[in-house]
C-alpha cells in the first residue's frame, strides 16, 4: 500500500483535495490504483476476486512540527499550493510548506538528541556515536538545509520528513481545478472525462507520486485473487515477499517470473511454462514493473 501525507498552508485547498481524490470527507482514505494491465491478468487465470493496489491518503490539520509528525511513516507527501485565489504565489508557498517540513524535522532530532544524550551517560559506544550523528543532523537543519541533503546515515526509525518526496499540486491555474475534481467525483467516468480537460487529479498525482517515490507495480495472480502491488524500484522478488506478507519472505524458496503481456497472451501459467516464458528467480532478483510473481515459500 503506498501512504501520501496531504500537507499545505491554510485556505490552499487540503481538504478539497483530498474530497477529489477519495471522493469522501475526514482525514484518511484508501483509493484504488487504475491499473489497465491487471483486468486482463486477472482473466488470464481465471481469477475469482479482483484487487487494485491502493494509496492511502492522510490529510493533516495544520502546519505545525505536532501535526507532521503524523507523518513521518508515510511514503511521501502532496503538498497543496493556492492557484486559485489570484493574491497567492504556488512557489512562495512551496517554499514555506519546505521551510515547515525543515523545523518539524529539526524539533524532532533535537528531542531525539537530548534524550539518547541522556542514555549515552551509560557509556555505551553506539549511543555516543548517534550522539554525534544526530549532532551533526541538527547542525545541517539549523544552516536551513533538508536532510535529503545530508551525506551521513541517521537512525532509520527518525523517519526525517524531509528526506520523503515533495509533490506539489497547484490548486487553481497551472495545475487541477480541485473544486471541480471534486465534483466530478459523484458522476461516472465518461460524464467526467467530457467536464474535465487534461488527465483527471487522481491521475496526475498518481502519475507524480510513482516517479517521485519511484515506484513500480508488480501482480501476483491466482485462481482466487490477482492483485497489484507497488514496490521501490530496485527492489527484490524478497522485498516483493515482503510486501505480500512477512511469511513469504520469511520462508521464501524461490520465485516464478513471467512478463504480465506473456501471461495474457499464454492465456494461463500452464501454457506460459510450457512456452518457456516463466523463469525461476531467487531472492536477489530485481523486480521490473510488469512482473507476475509467485512466490514459493515454506512455513
Amino acid at each position: 500500500m503506498l501512504q501520501a501525507g496531504i500537507v499545505g498552508l491554510p485556505g490552499s485547498g487540503k481538504t478539497t483535495l483530498f474530497a477529489a481524490l477519495t471522493g469522501g470527507h475526514g482525514t484518511v482514505g484508501m483509493v484504488p490504483i487504475p491499473d489497465e494491465r491487471l483486468e486482463p491478468v486477472a482473466r488470464a487465470v481465471g481469477a475469482a476476486k479482483v484487487t487494485p493496489a491502493t494509496l492511502q491518503l492522510v490529510e493533516v490539520a495544520g502546519t505545525g512540527p505536532a501535526m507532521l509528525g503524523n507523518l513521518r511513516k508515510m511514503d511521501a507527501l502532496l503538498g497543496v499550493v493556492d492557484g486559485f485565489s489570484g493574491t497567492g504565489d504556488p512557489e512562495a508557498d512551496r517554499e514555506s510548506l519546505e521551510l515547515e517540513l525543515l523545523v518539524a524535522d529539526r524539533d524532532h532530532v533535537e528531542r531525539r538528541l537530548e534524550r539518547v544524550r541522556s542514555q549515552a551517560k551509560s557509556g555505551d559506544p553506539r549511543l555516543r556515536e548517534e550522539v554525534a550523528a544526530l549532532e551533526r543532523g541538527l547542525a545541517h537543519l539549523e544552516a536551513g538545509r533538508p536532510l535529503s541533503e545530508f551525506a551521513e546515515p541517521l537512525p532509520p526509525e527518525l523517519e526525517p520528513l524531509t528526506t520523503k518526496p515533495l509533490v506539489v499540486v497547484v490548486n487553481g491555474a497551472g495545475g487541477s481545478d480541485l473544486k471541480l475534481e471534486a465534483e466530478l467525483r459523484d458522476l461516472d467516468e465518461a460524464e467526467a472525462a467530457e467536464l474535465r480537460e487534461g488527465p483527471s487529479a487522481l491521475d496526475s498525482v498518481l502519475r507524480s507520486l510513482f516517479e517521485a517515490a519511484d515506484l513500480i507495480t508488480f501482480f501476483t495472480a491466482g485462481e482466487n485473487e490477482t492483485r497489484a502491488w507497488t514496490l521501490r524500484r530496485g527492489g527484490t522478488a524478497l522485498d516483493a515477499a515482503a510486501s505480500v506478507h512477512t511469511d513469504l519472505a520469511r520462508g521464501f524458496i524461490r520465485c516464478e517470473v513471467i512478463r504480465w503481456n506473456e501471461l495474457v497472451e499464454a492465456g494461463s501459467h500452464a501454457e506460459a511454462a510450457r512456452r518457456g516464458q516463466q523463469r525461476v528467480e531467487g531472492k536477489t532478483y530485481v523486480v521490473e514493473d510488469g512482473d507476475v510473481l509467485n512466490v514459493r515459500f515454506s512455513v
